[in-house]
Formats: C-alpha cells, sequence, structure tokens
C-alpha cells in the first residue's frame, strides 16, 4: 500500500514538474514575441531573396553567409526587444494579456533580463564579426529598441511612428546591402508602413482605457474616437492611392498585382468596419489587416518562385 502511495506521489511530482517546465519554456517564448520574431524572420527572408537580391543565384544566395548572420542578428535582436518590451508593460499587460502574463509568471523577471542580455551581447559579437557597419546598424537598432520601451511608447504619435519604423528597421537595412532604391521597392514600403500604422492605431483603441490609466498617450485617448477614426479611415485612403500607384506606375504583375488590387477591397472592408466604431469592429479589422499582411508575404513568395522559374 505504501509502495503505490509513494509510486503516485513521485508520478504526480513529476508530471508537475514537467508542468512546471513547459510553462517555463511556453512562457519564455511569450515573453520573447517568438512566434512574432519567426514571422519576421520568415518575411526577411522572402523580400531579401525575392524583391531585394534580383540578380544573385539561389545557390550563391544558400551560401552567403554574411546575410544569415545579419538575419541571425537580426531575430536575437527582435526576441531581446520583444522581452525588454514585456519587461517595461508588465503591469499593462496584467490587464491586457492577462493568460499571457499568467504564463510568463513562472519564470522571474530578472531570468527575462539575463536572457535580453544574453541575446544583446550574442547579436552585437555575431555583427563585429560581419562588419563594423553592421555592429553599427545593430547597435543603433538596439538602443531604439530599448529607448521605445522605456519612454517613447508613452509619447503621442512618436510611439506609433517608432514601433512601426523599428518593425521595418530590418527591411531597410537589405534594402542598403543590396542597393535596391527602385521606385516599386520604396512604394512598396510606404504601403507597408501605412497598413502598420492602422494595425497599431488600431490596437491602440482596443485598449485605449488601460493606455490612459497607466500613463500612455496614444492617439485615441488624445484625439477620442471620431477623429481618431478620421485618420485611421484617412490613413487607409492613402493607403488605396499608394496601391493604385503601385499597380499602375511600377510594372508589378503576378501574384503581386492581385495582392494590391485585392488590398484595395479589403481597405473598403475595413472602413465601413471602423465606421461602425464599436470594439467588435475594431478588432475584426486589425485582424483582417493583420492576415493581410501576412498574405503580402505568401504573394512575394509565389511571385518570387513564378518568377525565378
Amino acid at each position: 500500500m505504501n509502495s503505490e502511495k509513494e509510486t503516485f506521489q513521485s508520478e504526480n511530482y513529476i508530471s508537475k514538474s514537467l508542468f512546471y517546465r513547459f510553462s517555463q519554456f511556453v512562457g519564455f517564448m511569450l515573453g520573447a514575441r517568438f512566434f512574432v520574431a519567426a514571422l519576421l524572420t520568415f518575411a526577411l527572408y522572402v523580400s531579401t531573396f525575392f524583391l531585394f537580391n534580383q540578380d544573385e543565384t539561389f545557390r550563391n544566395f544558400v551560401f552567403d553567409f554574411k546575410v544569415h548572420g545579419i538575419i541571425f542578428c537580426t531575430v536575437l535582436t527582435i526576441l531581446a526587444g520583444g522581452i525588454i518590451n514585456q519587461f517595461y508593460d508588465l503591469e499593462k499587460d496584467h490587464i491586457v494579456k492577462p493568460f499571457r502574463t499568467r504564463i510568463q509568471s513562472f519564470i522571474k523577471q530578472k531570468y527575462f533580463l539575463y536572457a535580453y542580455l544574453v541575446l544583446s551581447v550574442i547579436s552585437l559579437g555575431v555583427a563585429w564579426m560581419i562588419s563594423h557597419n553592421v555592429f553599427f546598424f545593430f547597435l543603433v537598432y538596439q538602443f531604439f529598441m530599448w529607448f521605445y520601451s522605456h519612454k517613447l511608447s508613452r509619447i503621442l504619435i512618436l510611439n506609433n511612428l517608432t514601433f512601426v519604423s523599428l518593425t521595418l528597421y530590418p527591411f531597410f537595412g537589405m534594402m542598403v546591402y543590396y542597393e535596391t532604391f527602385s521606385r516599386k521597392i520604396i512604394l512598396m514600403a510606404v504601403f507597408l508602413f501605412l497598413i502598420l500604422l492602422c494595425i497599431d492605431i488600431v490596437k491602440d483603441t482596443l485598449t485605449r482605457s488601460v493606455d490612459k490609466a497607466f500613463g500612455y498617450t496614444t492617439i485615441p485617448n488624445y484625439f477620442k474616437t471620431k477623429n481618431t477614426k478620421a485618420i485611421l479611415i484617412s490613413l487607409l485612403l492613402i493607403t488605396m492611392a499608394v496601391s493604385m500607384k503601385i499597380i499602375t506606375k511600377t510594372g508589378v504583375a503576378g501574384f503581386m498585382a492581385y495582392y494590391f488590387a485585392g488590398g484595395l477591397f479589403v481597405m473598403i472592408i475595413c472602413i465601413y468596419l471602423l465606421l461602425n466604431s464599436s470594439r467588435r469592429s475594431n478588432f475584426f479589422t486589425i485582424n483582417i489587416l493583420r492576415f493581410w499582411v501576412f498574405v503580402g508575404i505568401i504573394a512575394m513568395l509565389l511571385n518570387g518562385i513564378e518568377s525565378k522559374l
């Protein structure tokens, strides 16, 4: 009898221990925003090979370790940025993202900070080995990642502009690396910038009361509902104009042409949803725009494969 009881207690202890370790792992993944980093990495590889790097063969690209090193540094920096951001937003996230913060509570905050330092140092170390210019590029990137989390995320308009700029910063780096400054790529960058800006502002409408309570001065809090709606609709109309410019003036073809043409209808749907001014419609809007960004990555991939064949 005692033997069976001890066996049961031992199995119960092991299962609890495994659950705790698994919760720690999931908590770290969520804290570092691993899934966001994975999506950005995928987007970076697709855009680098099929958009910026138009002359190099696939074989040469695979063995271009400098490019892989830059993307590796980017991934580590994004992971580090996610950790430091959740460190500063911890109190706010307790209300906005209770499930995620509950999972993250299995790991002490000091270990997140240790991970942030390790990831940052490794990223800068690899960047230094690639070149001094790459090191400086990532030093600037990491500084503004920290400065955004520490200060800029609470400042009106700067919070949105900085967040979107930091998201696009690695793509700008690849564009400079390959010296690809065509009209088409610049217009595509503007298109993506506007969509990401809309996503960030809509996200702020969903957390308006919490942002106000914790001292985050956002567009929805400062300009109120009616003016925020007008700003978002104006941005979507500008996005539609840029999309039409890409279709008619840059010679874009294939899946990307269908993507930008379809984007016109997506923007109209989002404008219709925003006119309703409900939390539910805002929730649908942000997810439609996020999905459309992902569709753009897939369209670029398919368009690139088609052009390489």
